[in-house]
């Protein structure tokens, strides 16, 4: 393995001091641009590669940003990284990771960022952060641009960037009344999260403002699965007066419930609409496609990344609180649609 190239040795071979070299390797003022060009032309023949963490320090920025997701295998959390990217290459590189919904990892990574010196930290949290807040308000006591996306707390701060939860669950519901659908159930997320609160507020507001009696039995908490979708339908089909319709906070709970009304013989839309969140690459490509509520992930992810790029260029803005919330659409499709496309 060949020696690494350093200031010293390109120092010693322009007879000169490292200082020299350093500076101008940094353009500094002090160095004609004749002996800068040089020491660069030299440097390059050497293939000399400056020492990243050396020009950290000496910058106080180590050109990463951390982004913390619950999962990477989801097409949500794989677009706003995309998005996050997208926006700030070439200038910072993305170091992901991942909580699976646990909070120990949550800690660690938070931990880990830090000690990397990342530049901000850009986290949508897991379904267990009620322990973790002390950890998430280190990185604001250390000056870290902190941005949450998507899940997010409501801390001081601390800017956010999601989209209107409550008025795309609320416009999904109210377009499964106008198909005719009167007793609407819905699967609902870990609600201690509030970005499924506001699913379930803008579900159950929509319902009392069409004058549609609220049922409690009709609402259950599910996991973003297929699986989940199918077990709480079986439940539903059980009940002495069973829903003829589904608002889902998922779509992958959404395609579960479909294929379990499909098992018994229950005809959709004729006689059951399904209606789900997150337009999922699979929900338009299906023979029955799924109607369900864009979240705009690659738009949340550039958005993310320039609100971090106006917090870190101004030192003045490193704790202020940006709350950016997009507006959700809506693709109607098969499965929730009645009387036309």
């Amino acid at each position: 393995m060949s020696k690494k190239t350093t200031i010293y040795d390109i120092a010693k071979k322009l007879n000169t001091t490292a200082a020299t070299v350093s500076r101008a390797l940094n353009n500094n003022p002090k160095i004609s641009e004749s002996t800068c060009k040089l020491v660069r032309e030299t440097a390059a023949e050497m293939n000399y590669k400056p020492n990243k963490l050396a020009l950290a320090l000496q910058s106080g920025k180590s050109g990463n940003i951390g982004v913390i997701v619950p999962r990477i295998d989801s097409n949500f959390f794989a677009s706003v990284i995309r998005g996050i990217e997208d926006e700030l290459y070439p200038d910072y590189h993305v170091i992901i990771c991942q909580t699976h919904e646990d909070e120990k990892r949550e800690i660690e990574n938070i931990n880990t960022l830090l000690n990397a010196q990342v530049d901000g930290i850009l986290m949508s949290v897991s379904n267990v952060t009620s322990e973790n807040d002390r950890m998430i308000k280190r990185v604001v006591e250390k000056n870290v641009p902190l941005i949450f996306f998507d899940r997010k707390k409501n801390m001081d701060g601390v800017s956010s960037v999601t989209i209107n939860d409550y008025d795309g669950a609320y416009l999904a519901t109210k377009h499964l009344i106008n198909e005719g659908c009167t007793r609407i159930a819905h699967f609902s997320g870990d609600r201690s999260l509030e970005i499924f609160e506001n699913r379930f507020k803008g579900y159950k507001q929509a319902l009392l403002d069409n004058e549609i009696e609220f049922n409690e039995n009709y609402v259950f908490q599910t996991k973003s699965s297929v699986e989940a979708g199918r077990a709480a339908v079986e439940k539903l089909l059980k009940l002495e007066n069973p829903p003829d319709a589904i608002f889902s906070s998922s779509d992958f709970a959404a395609l579960g419930a479909i294929q379990e009304l499909k098992e018994h013989g229950i005809k959709i839309p004729e006689d059951f609409c399904v209606f789900g969140f997150g337009n999922e690459p699979f929900t338009k490509f299906m023979e029955l496609s799924i109607s369900s509520v864009d979240q705009s992930p690659m738009e949340m992810g550039e958005m993310a990344a320039k609100v971090f790029l106006e917090q870190l260029n101004n030192p003045k803005n490193l704790k202020m609180e940006k709350k950016v919330v997009l507006n959700p659409e809506l693709h109607i499709r098969k499965s929730s649609s009645r009387h036309s496309l």
